[in-house]
């Protein structure tokens, strides 16, 4: 089973439950939170690292990239 399909049978047996417990609906939204902010983090550093070609084909600047790429991870 591929990772996708894996996710999508987990996302389906979630649906097709009754609602969670509020402890596990907390779990879930903590757990949604964590990896946003991971994913933020990851990209905004990869952002720093980006070259001059590599930045102006995204159509930013050197300064926009690194304003974005300091800001801490959990501001949107």
């Amino acid at each position: 089973m591929t990772h996708v399909a894996e996710h999508s049978s987990h996302l389906a047996y979630l649906n097709s439950r009754p609602a969670l417990p509020m402890i596990a609906e907390a779990a879930i939204g903590f757990a949604v939170l964590v990896t946003k902010w991971s994913v933020r983090k990851r990209t905004r550093r990869q952002l720093t690292r980006l070259t001059q070609d590599q930045l102006r084909d995204i159509g930013l600047r050197r300064e926009e990239a690194m304003r974005e790429g300091t800001l801490p991870f959990w501001r949107p």
